[in-house]
Formats: structure tokens, sequence, C-alpha cells
């Protein structure tokens, strides 16, 4: 739709959910950097978009737009992106008050069935009660259902598609609740509170360590979006070339930037980890040592191989769904399951929430 478009020399802002997201898109940008969403987003938030801005203009302009990764992120962001074309578009001819985004046409893409967005310490209502499809907004959509993996049927011998599309269908089971000990949702998660009796120690989700330890040819991963235009964005996975006091010189190892030379410096960082009592400030390289990663981390990525290592069950909505999604085919994947409390042999718990589907035809 994008190219197409385009190509009659029409605007199309392509964004993403996430950093990682967006870099598979022509010219993408993540949705908060285009529309400027505020990060800490409430049912009151705005898009901070002067109307006659450039932005403004821009949005004013744009013939489409394309949002990939829908259910990611709250509901909230939606509704302020609506609020905010809802003032820009009151001088276009095509606005209408009747209508979502004020008559723009708002292409919502993305996968229900993968990890929601995120509510720290939110209930299994408040995480539901935070997709798009709880939105005001909803009555407004129109759901269409992709039907092919044309990017992956590309260059496949018969056989090889055969096994894809057995694959995809358990991934969709999976996806359902339908395969594995599904716990509906009944497993609340357990945060572990870290220490807070030295700074130093401190140690939260999206903040490096206080002290790094490198060496070169370690594998790490950005925490940080820095320059999506490069591919430099939070999740990128890299390897250290060279250490300098001030700056590591890494090559980028995933995205369509491979083997491209980047120089990261460090950056003042403020952790917003509502459960970290003290508000301080750390100086350091955005970066962790990555020989693996998180199951949240992954989405969005496309991975030739994965080993997955469940030493405990998952705790929260599509973590399992995710996992399994990020390769093509049975081949390329590996599951080591720590035999779990309570639950059979070679079996795991599969979270679900099913009242996210009542809305969606699949």
């Amino acid at each position: 739709m994008s190219a197409e478009i385009r190509s009659r020399g029409d605007i199309v802002l392509n964004v993403a959910s996430s950093g990682i997201a967006s870099l598979l898109l022509p010219n993408g940008r993540t949705a908060h950097s285009r529309f400027k969403i505020p990060l800490n987003i409430t049912e009151d938030s705005v898009c901070n978009i002067k109307p006659g801005s450039p932005q403004a203009m821009l949005l004013l302009k744009a013939k489409l737009i394309i949002w990939d990764g829908a259910p990611m992120v709250s509901r909230y962001c939606y509704e302020s992106l609506d609020k905010c074309l809802g003032d820009i578009m009151r001088c276009s001819p095509t606005y209408s008050k009747d209508l979502s985004f004020g008559g723009k046409v708002v292409v919502l893409g993305g996968d229900f069935r993968q990890i929601l967005s995120i509510i720290p310490q939110g209930s299994r209502q408040d995480i539901v009660h935070s997709t798009v499809n709880s939105s005001y907004l909803w009555k407004f959509c129109q759901v269409l259902k992709l039907t092919k993996n044309m990017r992956l049927f590309v260059g496949m011998t018969a056989s090889d598609q055969d096994e894809t599309e057995k694959f995809g269908e358990w991934l969709l089971k999976v996806g359902d609740g339908l395969i594995c000990d599904n716990m509906d949702g009944n497993m609340e998660s357990q945060l572990d509170l870290c220490s807070f009796e030295l700074l130093n120690s401190i140690n939260c989700s999206g903040l490096p360590l206080h002290k790094l330890i490198l060496k070169v040819g370690v594998p790490v991963m950005l925490l940080r979006n820095i320059d999506q235009s490069s591919g430099l964005c939070n999740g990128t996975r890299l390897q250290v070339r060279k250490l300098e006091n001030h700056v590591i010189e890494c090559e980028v190892l995933t995205g369509n930037n491979v083997g491209h030379i980047a120089l990261i410096s460090r950056m003042n960082m403020v952790p917003t980890n509502e459960t970290v009592p003290i508000r301080f400030q750390r100086r350091q390289f955005p970066i962790i040592v990555s020989f693996a990663m998180t199951i949240n981390k992954s989405q969005g990525q496309t991975l030739s191989h994965v080993g997955l290592y469940m030493s405990r069950p998952v705790f929260t909505y599509g973590q399992l769904y995710v996992a399994l999604l990020r390769v093509k085919s049975k081949r390329c994947l590996n599951v080591l399951l720590i035999n779990h409390v309570r639950m059979s042999a070679n079996s795991t718990i599969n979270v679900v929430y099913r009242e996210v589907f009542e809305k969606i035809v699949f």
C-alpha cells in the first residue's frame, strides 16, 4: 500500500509501536517520535503537535497513515492522535467530526495474539482495558485478515511451503490458547524488588548496570533509540569492536544495516520504573551484554534459529506465542523446558486472555 500510493506522488506516513518494528517499514519511524506522543500516556494526554507547525502540515497532507504493531501500545496513544488529527483536519475538505482521526485514513497492523501493552503491576482487567479494541475508536475500524505470508514463501520449495503452513497453523493454536496448559491468565507476575540502599546497586529495566564489564567481541544490545535511520534503536544487537574511555565502536548484527560500524557514547539516563523510590541519574553507555534476550525484547524480530530456555513458565499474555513466532519452521526452533511444579512432563503454561478476541473475527 505504501509503495503504491507513494508512486502516485502522495504522502504515506509509516510508523510502528517499537523501534525494531519501524526498521521493517520503508522510511519508518516510531509512532511516539512521529506524532509526539507523551511517554507517560494517560486518558487526557494529547500529541505535542501545534496547529500550523511543519509536523501538523505533514499530517494534513498525508494520504495514508500506516501504524504497525497496533496492539502493543495503550489505546490512549491512538486516542491522543485522534484528538490531534481532529484539530488539524478542521481546515481540510475531507474533515468529518463524525469519523475517527478527523476523516484521515489510518491502517492499524498487528497481531492481537502477541504481547499487549505493558501495565506495571496491572491486573488482567487493566491489560485488556488498555487494548485498542477497548477504545471508543474501535467502532470505526474494519477488521481485515491476511491469509498468506508472501515474504516467507518467496524462493521456497513445495515441501518447505507445506512445512511452513503447518507450523503457522500450530502457532495460531498456541496464540489462541488451544495448545499447552493454558492458565487463561490466572498467574500473576511476581515483581522482584531491588535493593535501593546504594544507588550504584540499583538495577531496573531499561537502565544499564552501574558497572559494565565488556571486552572486544562481546555481543551487546542497545537500550535506547539513538539513530533510527542507521538502525540504532532499542533492541538492536551489536558486537563490540573497540573500547575507549568515552566511546565504544560496535558492529551492527541485526536489521538492514548488518555490518555497519556504529560509535556508541555515554548518555544521561533517569529510571522511570515506579518500583524505584529514588529519583537519580546515571551516565552510562546505553547497552547491556546480550548473549541472549528476553521474550519481550525479541518482539518484532525475525530470526533464523531460536533456542528458547524456559527455566520457569511465561507470566503474561502472548509471551509463548511471541517466542515461537520468531522463526518460520519448527526445524529452526529448540525449546528447553525445566520441570515445573505441578505440571506434566514436557508441558508449560500458555497465558491467553480470550476476551481480547471478542470484538475481532479471525
